[in-house]
């Protein structure tokens, strides 16, 4: 189970005490809640920001796309979220607890029970010397299961992801493709509540690539599981039912699934997905009462400086030269 159980609440109350530090937040439909993250890399030469006050709630259950240009700060984002990299400055919640106000016990347990990772490179995903079958055993070898246990939930998950025919094929045996499906069931193995992808299409084909997106779309169907998929690919928009466009380190803009669409979505080709009117898209107003505006606007609009003009006319906020 994770942290935010019996063990973490422990682990919380020590911290409490020792820094005086409320690290509980207020739980609700939220599995995550990200309050003005802040994330700098130093050298000796050079500051980089790369995350500046981003703000960000994922509900429980959620399937969501985060997209953006390398250098957007999405990996960054993302390795915080798995327990990886520590902000600068801001909280991290996941399922109400601060996550890096744990210590690194309790860090390391979070990693291990909470959080699958999907990496684009399958030499991060699998073992080159096990079959499928067995990589997909290995993360339960931490866990008190016979054998016979091991081997039932790893060849079970293997057939929900659809590739239990390589069961006994080492992944230099299997295509790219395969290599991925097996890493999601390898992902799926310590049941976590969240599932991390980052840029899990990005080294297959287009139609690869869509059966991928299918079988994440078919696993948040089944089980309710979170899934946060990190990519620079815009056709993965068609299928998840939010897509967080991130920019500059901030959230720029959401794309919300239209609720006609996600019932027509199993009938449609891949063909006609790009035909259909699928989401809605709203921009991201901040606590600060920022909001950020795309270059493709400000260029339609016509607006090239920093300084703009901002009006209300009939409830409407108008922006303008």
């Amino acid at each position: 189970m994770c942290p935010q159980n019996s063990e973490a609440e422990v682990i919380n109350e020590n911290m409490e005490a020792v820094e005086g530090t409320e690290i509980v937040y207020e739980q609700d439909d939220n599995i995550l809640v990200c309050d003005g993250l802040v994330k700098i890399y130093k050298t000796d030469e050079v500051e980089v920001l790369a995350l500046q006050g981003l703000e960000l709630e994922i509900k429980r259950g959620e399937l969501v796309a985060i997209i953006g240009k390398s250098g957007s700060g999405k990996s960054t984002l993302l390795n915080m979220i798995g327990g990886l990299e520590k902000p600068t400055a801001g909280r991290l919640y996941v399922d109400g607890t601060d996550l890096y106000a744990m210590p690194e016990k309790g860090l390391v347990e979070y990693r291990r029970k909470c959080v699958g990772f999907v990496w684009q490179n399958s030499g991060q995903n699998l073992f080159p010397y096990f079959t499928a079958l067995q990589n997909v055993e290995a993360p339960l070898y931490f866990d008190r299961m016979s054998q016979k246990e091991r081997r039932e939930k790893a060849m079970s998950l293997l057939k929900m992801i659809g590739i239990d025919h390589k069961a006994d094929s080492y992944p230099a045996q299997m295509s790219g493709g395969e290599q991925q499906r097996v890493a999601i069931a390898v992902a799926l193995a310590h049941d976590p509540k969240i599932l991390l992808a980052d840029e899990p299409t990005g080294a297959v084909d287009s139609k690869t690539s869509n059966m991928i997106q299918d079988i994440f779309r078919k696993i948040n169907e089944e089980i309710g599981i979170t899934i946060i998929i990190v990519t620079h690919d815009l056709s993965l928009a068609n299928k998840v039912s939010r897509v967080i466009m991130i920019s500059d380190g901030k959230i720029s803009t959401e794309k919300i699934m239209k609720e006609k669409y996600r019932l027509q979505l199993d009938n449609l080709t891949t063909e006609s997905l790009a035909e259909v009117e699928s989401h809605e898209e709203y921009s991201i107003l901040d606590k600060a009462r920022r909001v950020q505006i795309s270059q493709d606007a400000l260029d339609m609009a016509g607006i090239d400086s920093n300084k703009v003009r901002v009006e209300v006319k009939d409830g409407k906020i108008i922006i303008s030269k």
